[in-house]
């Protein structure tokens, strides 16, 4: 056994969603990468660094996927990178608990002819359910591959992996596993000799006699890296052109059409299943042991007619805590803050600060930046809550109970997913939805995606909920998540009745086992959340908030004395006339919807630094803050009209960009903008229509 001579490997992180594969990538590099007991956690690859007795290691965390097939964005990401990247060696990360459905995806990448190296995770649950595995037979039937037991929240078979990784290489090509009987192996064996007749030397462009009709304008293989590679496993590109692969057939066109007369693909998944079959009979022994308790949960939780109601219950109770814990913890935040506020205006008054300075610093920046940090505990719960519920395994069933629904408007249950990371933050919520087959269904999900009320929009809820709806102020905030769910969900129906999609959506997610959440893993998960938070607190909030202060301090002739003559006033004033009917005819809260576009939280602070209110969230600010309002006529038809507003209006300009990003159309993406600024307008002036008389 040959030891690497490379001064760097690059080693390929596989396996299917929801393994432990993030979780072991995590361990070995220390990166603080979100993990989930649910799929679609890691939306594109992601690179990290380790090393095993001086031998350097490249690590690369590649998205979940159940096959090479490319049918998903995710699947593309990894079958290109795994095939065209210079990966040495692929650690396939498999659920020994589900060993069945994970060694498909093994057949698959024993068929590349790369070094694999086989990372058995979850080996607990196997113990806890009673169950054996073979571990001298298992890599015996898998092509004489290293087979390595690893728990990856233990911790444990860490370093037994990547002895392997780094011995492996070199060994060569992994032996042929899988065989398809006769006829296939005939076509096979067919193929391959006209590969080799038509691109004898990688870089060859196609022999014309060769290239089947219709094929001829493909493109030319490869001339060096990928290309080589897949020349030299002609094997694989047989068994690709026999499944119809559209890539392959462009890039490699053989003319055969008496081999390649129709699709051999569900022949050859029953071939790899057949001998999925003989192996798990050979080497997985009690298999009979089920996960009772997950059986019993899900007979509840993914019930055909209470499952939905579940979800919404647990959900209130998470606001509940949101609330009331977080309530409870923010009171000693805004005591801080009153103190900070009173020392820094006392201290630079002292030193003779000019008094334009001095506003600027305690009126601006502390209470801007001040009042977002006050809500920090409310975030917290929200987010700690959120990781109990994803690391429990709970999450993917949010996804199978809401498939229904989603089927009637013309999406799976997937779609739902990236609706469910939206609470979280619309970002990744909107790059989760690479996970999605159809760009058609990617467009319709990122639409709707936004209408989840993000942790940005909570601070808003908290502060307008707790002045004008004191007695419920949780039912209000909650509310406005459902309603949140509710467009969405009824945007996607009258899209899917104008532009019906033709097809049926199948919903294909694993519902992994439930599980005891992992301290370090929610740990990890709500640190990063608060630190965004914190990091925004730090860097768009503190810029948007100097520059409100300057939009509202100057006008035209230099600084004012009061606000009302100011840039930003004659700013909001433009708005006026058009938020009027929505009960928002108001010049600075047109101004903080404005400023909103930048962050969401920054309207609350917008809100401090136009009424000069040092403390918003503490009671005495939010009291003379509802004073203030009430002087105009705000009451509580337009503190609901105008949180509705915000809930459904144009996203943070982060979130436009990753939308423009993701969908590569600036025109898409601002008609959605426009459309969704249109329909928070029309949505705010039906609930302030309604309410106002409700509360006459």
């Amino acid at each position: 056994m040959k030891t690497s001579s490379k001064q760097t490997l690059t080693v390929g992180f596989v396996g299917n969603p929801n393994c432990g594969k993030t979780t072991l990538f995590n361990a070995f590099t220390g990166a603080n990468l979100k993990v989930a007991n649910w799929p679609g956690v890691t939306v594109e690859r992601v690179e990290g660094e380790a090393s095993y007795k001086g031998q350097k290691l490249r690590l690369i965390d590649l998205p979940g996927i159940y096959s090479l097939t490319c049918y998903s964005i995710e699947e593309r990401v990894s079958r290109k990178c795994i095939l065209e990247e210079g990966i040495d060696v692929i650690v396939n990360v498999v659920d020994a608990s589900s060993l069945e459905r994970n060694l498909y995806l093994t057949m698959q990448l024993l068929e590349l002819k790369k070094p694999v190296v086989l990372a058995l995770n979850m080996m607990d649950i196997v113990e806890q359910r009673g169950m054996e595995i073979d571990m001298h037979r298992l890599p015996e039937m898998l092509g004489g591959i290293p087979v390595v037991p690893v728990s990856a929240r233990r911790r444990s078979g860490l370093d037994v992996l990547l002895h392997a990784v780094v011995h492996h290489y070199e060994e060569g090509p992994n032996e042929k596993v899988v065989t398809y009987g006769r006829g296939l192996e005939a076509k096979i064996g067919k193929l391959q000799t006209l590969l080799g007749q038509a691109y004898k030397t990688p870089g060859n462009t196609p022999q014309k006699e060769n290239a089947p009709q219709g094929r001829q304008g493909g493109s030319a293989p490869q001339r060096s890296g990928a290309g080589s590679a897949l020349l030299e496993n002609t094997r694989w590109l047989a068994i690709k052109l026999l499944e119809n692969d559209e890539e392959i057939g462009r890039r490699y066109p053989v003319r055969a059409p008496e081999v390649l007369d129709r699709s051999y693909e569900n022949d050859i998944i029953n071939g790899k299943y057949d001998y999925i079959e003989e192996v798990v009979e050979e080497c997985l022994f009690h298999k009979e042991e089920k996960a009772a308790a997950t059986e019993k949960i899900d007979a509840v939780l993914t019930h055909r007619v209470w499952g939905i109601p579940l979800f919404l219950l647990i959900m209130a109770a998470v606001f509940f805590l949101t609330f009331t814990v977080g309530d409870f913890l923010k009171g000693y935040f805004e005591e801080a803050l009153d103190y900070v506020s009173l020392s820094a205006s006392s201290f630079l008054t002292r030193v003779g600060t000019a008094q334009w300075l001095v506003s600027l610093i305690v009126d601006g920046i502390i209470a801007g930046v001040g009042g977002i940090l006050t809500f920090l505990p409310n975030i917290f719960i929200l987010f700690l809550a959120l990781a109990f519920l994803e690391d429990s395994g709970y999450m993917a069933r949010v996804a199978y109970v809401m498939d229904s629904v989603m089927g009637r408007v013309g999406l799976s249950g997937k779609a739902f997913l990236p609706m469910l990371l939206g609470f979280g933050c619309t970002v990744p919520a909107v790059m989760a939805t690479r996970a999605l087959e159809s760009e058609r269904d990617r467009r319709r999900t990122i639409l709707i995606t936004p209408f989840m009320s993000c942790s940005a929009r909570l601070p808003i809820y908290v502060l307008f909920a707790g002045m004008f709806f004191p007695h419920s102020a949780m039912l209000v905030a909650y509310s406005l998540y459902i309603l949140g769910v509710a467009v969405a969900i009824t945007v996607a129906l009258v899209g899917n009745r104008l532009w019906p999609a033709g097809e049926e959506h199948a919903l294909l997610i694993e519902l992994p086992e439930y599980k005891t959440p992992n301290a370090r893993t929610i740990a990890i998960y709500v640190w990063e959340k608060v630190k965004d938070y914190l990091t925004k607190a730090g860097t768009t909030i503190f810029i948007a908030s100097i520059l409100l202060w300057f939009l509202l301090n100057y006008g035209p002739g230099g600084m004012v004395e009061d606000i009302a003559d100011s840039l930003g006033a004659g700013a909001g004033r433009l708005l006026v006339p058009l938020l009027a009917p929505a009960g928002l005819g108001l010049w600075q809260v047109a101004v903080a919807l404005i400023s909103g576009l930048s962050a969401k939280e920054v309207v609350v602070s917008s809100f401090s630094v136009l009424f000069a209110i040092g403390n918003i969230n503490s009671a005495a600010g939010m009291a003379e803050l509802a004073g203030v309002l009430a002087g105009y006529g705000f009451g509580p038809a337009n503190a609901y009209a105008f949180m509705v507003f915000c809930l459904l209006y144009s996203p943070c300009v982060a979130a436009v960009a990753t939308i423009r990003r993701e969908t590569r159309s600036w025109r898409w993406t601002l008609q959605m903008v426009a459309f969704q600024v249109l329909l928070a307008w029309a949505a705010a002036v039906l609930v302030f229509q309604v309410g106002s008389r409700v509360f006459e």
